[in-house]
């Protein structure tokens, strides 16, 4: 029996040829710095630039550590 998919992967797109793409939607003023080095270390650079990554733990957990600066694009 297969395990049910929650939400967060669906969003994530677990199992969709294994990229994710991440748009960066809120600025980082007024965050810690490692909220921005993980911004930084997903390769955004600027506002509303979508990036594409692989989807790996590491990655998610990034994405799950700013998951209120960014938003996963389908």
């Amino acid at each position: 029996m297969a395990a049910k998919k929650t939400s967060s992967e669906e969003r994530i797109g677990k199992g969709k040829g294994g990229k994710v793409k991440v748009k960066w939607v809120v600025s980082f003023i007024s965050c810690t710095d490692d909220m921005r080095q993980t911004i930084r270390g997903l390769g955004l650079r600027r506002m509303h630039q979508v990036v594409e990554r692989e989807d790996t733990p590491a990655v998610r957990g990034m994405i799950h550590k700013v998951r209120h600066l960014v938003e996963v694009v389908e």
